[in-house]
């Protein structure tokens, strides 16, 4: 058995930690980044000393808990990162190295966690099967009831993973054939429980689990926005905006989701995208920065922070695809303040929109 004072981690520095969700086995796992010098930081399971000089990972039953752990310990590494005799320079790029790597992880779950609320929601009216009617495999038979309960929530599942943690049996993927049957078992590592979790979002949209994940999420991105704009009709929506024009903020963002203000044309508040360049993919954000538009982009580029600590401010651009954006007339340029909403708040909104 490996001992603690033989994992060699007492000297490595911990710069921050976060959770990450293992789907195989049902928990959340803190990680930590740690200091690798001259190169970037690196994300690794994070490991404690137990009883014994035995070692333990950091697991979590709850998304909310582990948050609540990470939060708790972040502001602790950070100081130890001001306490350093480093230059300030030096000192800086680590902290902007650290912010990036953190707000990549928070922003991946926010999007993911509406992107699923979003797949629920499409199917509330769905009819449920009771679990006598799912036809299933013979080897799969003793999986019956866990897959009812999984379809009871998720009736647009295609692949799902059957076995829960107390059970005796081993976690398995179960597939629907174009037949209607749910296939035999096949054991599940942690690739395959990992795609029958995406399945949750993917399958919610008519999409694969199987596909390109990222690619799989710009193809949901552009199935929301029409869902975003919708949000401009709720008497809610329009109180929260209607409160921000008055302290002056003009473009508020929320999970890849703009709400943007243009005065001129009496066009009011619209819904853009968020965007990056390929310097600003995964940077940190400078929420102190500004957006200079100078034409009528459908994507929105938000001020970023490179490593080097150079400031780089925000602009609208088209996608690829879109042709050239239209543009303003000089006289008409403006810079924007904006405003970032917790990713709750995106969720909570696509809460409040009925059913179509």
């Amino acid at each position: 058995m490996l001992k603690w004072s033989e994992l060699n981690r007492a000297s490595d520095v911990v710069l921050a930690v976060w959770p990450s969700y293992r789907p195989l086995h049902e928990r959340w796992y803190m990680q930590e980044l740690v200091d690798k010098d001259e190169l970037s930081p690196v994300w690794r399971e994070r490991m404690v000393p137990g009883e014994d000089d035995s070692v333990r990972a950091d697991p979590y039953a709850d998304r909310k808990a582990a948050i609540e752990a990470a939060e708790a310990l972040n502001p602790v590494l950070r100081a130890a990162i001001s306490a350093r005799t480093a230059d300030s320079v030096a000192k800086r790029s680590l902290e902007l190295k650290v912010d990036k790597a953190l707000q990549s992880k928070r922003r991946l779950q926010e999007e993911e966690s509406l992107m699923l609320a979003e797949a629920l929601r499409r199917h509330t009216d769905d009819p449920r099967l009771d679990a006598e009617a799912l036809k299933l495999a013979p080897d799969s038979e003793r999986y019956r009831e866990d897959l009812a309960e999984q379809l009871a929530e998720m009736p647009y599942l295609r692949v799902a993973k059957v076995g829960r943690s107390n059970n005796r049996w081993t976690h398995a993927l179960l597939y629907l054939g174009p037949d209607g049957v749910w296939s035999k078992p096949y054991q599940a590592g942690d690739k395959a429980a990992q795609t029958a979790e995406r399945a949750k979002i993917a399958n919610g949209f008519g999409l694969s689990a199987t596909s390109h994940w990222g690619k799989m999420k710009a193809k949901i991105r552009q199935i929301l926005l029409p869902r975003a704009n919708e949000l401009l009709k709720l008497a809610s929506v329009q109180r929260i905006l209607a409160e921000a024009l008055a302290r002056g903020e003009r473009v508020l963002v929320s999970n890849g989701i703009v709400f943007w203000y243009e005065p001129d044309g009496d066009i009011g508040w619209q819904v853009k995208e968020t965007s990056s360049t390929r310097e600003s993919e995964g940077a940190t954000i400078w929420k102190e920065g500004t957006i200079l538009s100078t034409n009528h982009g459908r994507l929105v580029v938000l001020p970023y922070i490179k490593e080097t600590g150079e400031l780089v401010r925000g602009h609208t651009k088209n996608g690829p695809n879109d042709g050239r954006a239209l543009p303003r007339h000089r006289d008409y340029y403006v810079e924007i303040p904006f405003s970032l909403y917790d990713g709750d708040l995106m969720i909570g909104l696509f809460g409040e929109l009925p059913y179509e």
